[in-house]
């Protein structure tokens, strides 16, 4: 059962008839998504940059230092269910909201956790926690839900683009956040946490409050009518869609997870990496601050690369880019910010390269009627990949090294290239080039 009259009928009967209102719908709520994720950008960096170090200081072992990854994107994964699942049946805005406010909540917690030296505490906040970097992640969609087949990847890379904001601010605020939080009785490692709650939280009212009509609604209802009206674009969409669906989703959630195991690893001893050779606190900020930026600020051109040249190019280059982000990380001198910043950046662009191609694949590879759980569910497993990824991360390098941790990453990365000839020798993908010029 479905919950979808949100919209009184009327209206929504004006946007299944109107392409015009639809097109400055998709607009507007591309401009929600944008102001709502540089408020979630600011929140997911507190966890990235000092998640390890708030956990090592307090347990006191090393080897555990990757766990606080570990939970996150575990609470990421179950948040990406249960925000799937929402939007699939309240739509969107209740879905992210919920989704944001849940994220705040845990931060709040994890401040609590530090003021308490509470070990249990922290744990389950930082699963908590995770709520909103998986809501800030599954954002992007929302500004997909009306865009065309040739818009997809740019609407992707807006919403993404934006986070940048946030994201490379929240990792340099690290010893603003840390002297303002020890002036209040607060642990500083605890101190970019209370930027998060705060993020987070304006983040869901922001979707809450503004995201009306909801855009993902609007996208269901147009595509039913159409499909009962036998119309051109919704009956072609339905073709598309049953013709590459199965391949489709293999390839994209392969491309996804493998980018997202390579990255969570390699950024999450990073900070460990750095304090063991004598770096501060406020390197350890930038170089995570670059990191993030490099995540998301080229996003804008990597949509249009994706929406030019095509799904599966971008999804080769991620495999490439990733690899010489490992050999570098590798090879680079501990002592070198400035290589560590070049490796580090390479392993954001990786990233992007693959979240972008692999979103648009997943997207093409849907129709509106199932799309939001299906994107929940894949973003499930994507979050469980870096969740294995951070956790084993700490125990390759306690018994290791952070090079050895590095170049299996690279090496990790390879496996997208394998992936994607297979499915151009399938030739199912193909539906991308349909899409595309519909």
């Amino acid at each position: 059962m479905t919950h979808e009259p949100q919209i009184k009928d009327s209206l929504l009967r004006e946007y299944i008839d109107s392409p015009d209102l639809r097109s400055k719908l998709y607009k507007r709520s591309l401009l929600i998504v944008v102001l709502s994720q540089i408020f979630g950008g600011a929140g997911l960096a507190a966890g990235v940059t000092v998640g390890a170090l708030l956990a090592q200081e307090m347990l006191g072992m090393e080897s555990l230092a990757g766990v606080p990854s570990a939970l996150i994107t575990l609470g990421s994964a179950a948040a990406a269910l249960l925000v799937g699942r929402l939007s699939e049946h309240y739509g969107r805005r209740l879905g992210l909201a919920g989704g944001f406010f849940a994220g705040g909540l845990g931060a709040l917690g994890v401040i609590l956790a530090a003021v308490n030296h509470s070990v249990l505490l922290l744990f389950i906040s930082l699963l908590i926690y995770g709520a909103g970097t998986s809501t800030n992640l599954q954002a992007r969609y929302a500004g997909t839900d009306l865009a065309m087949p040739n818009q997809r990847a740019k609407a992707i890379s807006i919403a993404m683009v934006s986070t940048t904001l946030g994201a490379v601010a929240g990792p340099n605020m690290v010893d603003v956040t840390g002297h303002f939080a020890t002036s209040i009785g607060i642990p500083a490692l605890a101190g970019p946490f209370i930027l998060a709650a705060a993020a987070f939280i304006l983040a869901g009212i922001v979707f809450l409050i503004f995201l009306r009509p909801d855009p993902y609604v609007v996208a269901k209802a147009v595509f039913k009518s159409q499909q009962s009206m036998g119309q051109s674009q919704g009956a072609d969409e339905g073709k598309r869609v049953s013709k590459s669906s199965n391949s489709g989703l293999i390839v994209g959630a392969t491309v996804m997870i493998l980018t997202q195991i390579v990255m969570v690893a390699i950024m999450t001893m990073t900070p460990i990496h750095m304090k063991h050779h004598g770096h501060s606190l406020g390197d350890v900020g930038l170089v995570i601050g670059i990191h993030i930026g490099s995540m998301y600020f080229p996003s804008l051109i990597t949509g249009v690369l994706v929406d030019k040249i095509g799904r599966t190019a971008m999804s080769i280059a991620s495999g490439g880019v990733l690899l010489l982000a490992g050999i570098i990380a590798a090879v680079a001198p501990p002592d070198s910010i400035l290589v560590l910043i070049i490796a580090l950046s390479l392993l954001g662009i990786g990233w992007n390269f693959g979240l972008i191609s692999g979103t648009a694949i997943i997207i093409d590879s849907t129709d509106p009627t199932t799309r939001a759980k299906t994107q929940g569910t894949i973003d499930v497993l994507i979050a469980l990949a870096g969740a294995s990824g951070g956790a084993l991360s700490g125990m390759v390098v306690a018994h290791s090294s952070y090079a050895t941790l590095s170049l299996v990453g690279g090496g990790i990365a390879l496996l997208l290239i394998p992936v994607v000839i297979w499915s151009r020798s399938k030739s199912n993908i193909s539906g991308e080039n349909a899409s595309l010029n519909s």
